[in-house]
């Protein structure tokens, strides 16, 4: 479930801390939970955790500047051609449906094999294997330097 909150929000709220926290929140409330609920439960309330810490950091960052380091080997054309890619790839990524990117991500940057990826999100290995490859494929038809 962290993993989820991570590609959702980023590693930058603590994800795996606010599903920590859901689980001691479930275990406060067990009588009240139906044990077929638990699982939408901790998802919903680790969510909600994460959207209310997203809330705080937008107040946060108004009143802090983060600076960042001011030096670097690499040369001006590498970092601006990096700076460039990366925003075209956020910008593809952005654009996909939520599930294709949760999907990707789970299997390109975590190394999740398509069963895992199945169980995980509660699909099957071809939902999930459809969602990695749509995803794939609309990627490589908006960053040239994927194909």
């Amino acid at each position: 479930m962290s993993t989820i909150l991570y590609y959702k929000y980023g590693d930058l709220l603590n994800p795996s801390d606010k599903v920590q926290d859901a689980f001691i929140k479930l275990w406060e409330n067990c009588a009240k939970v139906a044990p077929e609920a638990a699982k939408s439960y901790l998802y919903t309330v680790a969510n909600n955790m994460m959207l209310n810490e997203v809330k705080h950091q937008k107040i946060v960052f108004k009143h802090q500047e983060v600076k960042p380091k001011d030096y670097t080997n690499e040369t001006p054309e590498f970092m601006l051609r990096k700076k460039e890619f990366l925003k075209r790839y956020e910008t593809a990524l952005s654009t996909l449906k939520e599930e294709e990117r949760v999907a990707f991500l789970l299997s390109k940057v975590d190394g999740k094999t398509h069963k895992e990826i199945a169980e995980l999100l509660n699909i099957t290995k071809k939902v999930a294997e459809h969602r990695i490859y749509a995803a794939l494929n609309k990627l490589k038809d908006q960053l040239e330097e994927l194909n």
